[in-house]
């Protein structure tokens, strides 16, 4: 492992910092192939660190009628891919957008967000929640 240390003076303050590089500490990548079968109907799939370097996905499956409830990813982008059914994605304060599968839905960051099964039969998608990137 690397280390480097840095002296910074600072009026009457000596600080000392020391700089690993974060790719020692990361485990290395793994591939993985999950089923998208759950038996409680909605399932988490990818759970963020330390499985991946941050981005989750489930899937998810909603009856006729049916809403996720409102929420939220905070500053993380989000993808819908709808395999089956049709409904409709709800961004607080905009008219909801209808969709039937198979179509992606993208919600951008910081958006409160609900999705609707506004079909007659089960709507299926899977979600992927991007793990944030430094600028």
């Amino acid at each position: 492992m690397m280390r480097r240390d840095v002296g910074t003076a600072l009026p009457g303050i000596a600080v000392l910092l020391t700089l690993q590089p974060i790719i020692a500490q990361a485990p290395s990548p793994q591939l993985l192939t999950l089923p998208l079968e759950c038996a409680s109907g909605d399932c988490l799939l990818l759970r963020g660190a330390p499985q991946t370097a941050g981005l989750r996905s489930g899937s998810v499956r909603l009856k006729p009628g049916e809403t996720v409830g409102w929420h939220t990813t905070g500053q993380h982008e989000e993808a819908l891919v709808i395999l089956r059914g049709r409904g409709e994605a709800r961004i607080e304060g905009q008219p909801g957008r209808p969709f039937t599968a198979t179509t992606l839905v993208y919600i951008p960051p910081a958006t409160r967000h609900n999705i609707a099964n506004t079909g007659d039969e089960l709507l299926e998608y899977v979600y992927v929640v991007a793990a944030v990137t430094p600028p």
